[in-house]
């Protein structure tokens, strides 16, 4: 045992005295590899007799185990040692930014950047964001807002019913975001202004139209409102959101069962050469729906119609976010594709342009 004594402290000096990673590489081929030191005296065993081979077997599988220990051990130190002298010699300025490829920033989805920018001018105005379930029963969905029993919008064929309840109603996946406006009228007196936006569900799927999509609704109820408050609230919200001070709107006459009376709003534009610009163009291009709240709906919500008077109006979350950033299909909002996102998306570090506010 003394001779692998003393091969042991001599293989473990060389071990020692190894002063980088590619020094211990060498010195372990030169011991354990397969020409290796360790490995020859392994090899010549085979000519021992048994007891001696046991023996001297068994010694040598221990000499290689501490030796393979040791190795790693001062390959750690080495390492170690090498990552302190870096460190030390690096100086890192943590006010710059990394390279790109050290790391990817989130991007936000023009989704959730129009409903933030649309939140952000409305607010500025007082309105207050509220919400409510996606799934939701037939007053609130439909009755509350003065949509008869008839009416296209109730059938199979628009809406998504689930299972009948045990209530015997068939719920649905809301169709649009009024039944917030009905849920915050019943639990909150007026005055009140409010934007509700959210997930929208109905049965259609094209180039223009998906199963789910995302709206916008404002309601304004106080003692004295009238249609040009309605106006001059969507002009601002429009301008505003299209960073375009003069541009051009107009009111069409139109119907909804829950206001009366009723408009489409159309935006000035310019298609020239088959670009689609907004702004003043000589064209018009239709934007939202609004009017005034009819009085059935107030009443169906326990508002004395005669008190109170409201004006409402709502938007496509998608639409207004393809027409601003040049989005050509509505479909690729819910593709799930990452080269989209970082082509379309926003960075959350960056603050938008709209919360500038609105012009005086």
């Amino acid at each position: 045992m003394t001779d692998f004594d003393t091969l042991k402290r001599a293989l473990l000096d060389r071990i020692h005295a190894a002063q980088t990673v590619a020094d211990i590489e060498a010195v372990r081929v030169e011991i354990l590899g397969k020409k290796g030191e360790v490995s020859a005296l392994m090899r010549g065993i085979g000519s021992l007799d048994a007891a001696a081979r046991r023996e001297r077997g068994a010694a040598l599988n221990i000499l290689k185990e501490d030796i393979a220990q040791e190795l790693q051990t001062r390959k750690a130190a080495i390492e170690y040692r090498d990552l302190n002298s870096r460190l030390a010699a690096e100086s890192i300025d943590p006010s710059l930014m990394p390279p790109r490829q050290a790391f990817e920033i989130g991007r936000l989805h023009p989704i959730t950047q129009t409903i933030d920018e649309a939140v952000a001018i409305l607010g500025e105005m007082h309105f207050k964001v509220v919400e409510g379930p996606d799934i939701e029963d037939d007053f609130h969905n439909f009755t509350a807002l003065n949509i008869p029993a008839d009416h296209p919008a109730r059938q199979m064929h628009d809406t998504f019913y689930l299972p009948v309840g045990a209530d015997g109603q068939r719920p649905v996946l809301r169709t649009h975001t009024s039944p917030v406006q009905i849920r915050t009228l019943q639990e909150t007196p007026p005055p009140l202004r409010v934007i509700a936006p959210g997930r929208v569900y109905r049965s259609d799927s094209d180039i223009t139209h998906t199963p789910m999509f995302h709206q916008i609704e404002a309601l304004v109820i106080e003692e004295s409102i009238h249609m040009g408050h309605l106006k001059g609230c969507v002009a601002a919200f429009c301008r505003a959101f299209f960073e375009i001070d003069d541009l051009p709107l107009r009111f069409r006459p139109s119907f909804f069962p829950f206001t009366e009376p009723s408009a489409e709003v159309d935006i000035g534009c310019s298609r020239a050469e088959g670009v689609l610009t907004i702004g003043d163009g000589g064209d018009w291009l239709e934007i939202m729906g609004c009017g005034m709240v009819h009085p059935h709906v107030l009443t169906a919500c326990g508002i004395d119609p005669e008190r109170w008077q409201g004006f409402a109006f709502g938007l496509g979350v998608e639409r207004i976010a393809m027409l601003k950033y040049g989005i050509a299909d509505l479909r690729t909002f819910f593709d799930s594709d990452l080269r989209w996102l970082a082509h379309y998306g926003f960075s959350p570090l960056d603050t938008p342009s709209m919360i500038g506010g609105l012009s005086p």
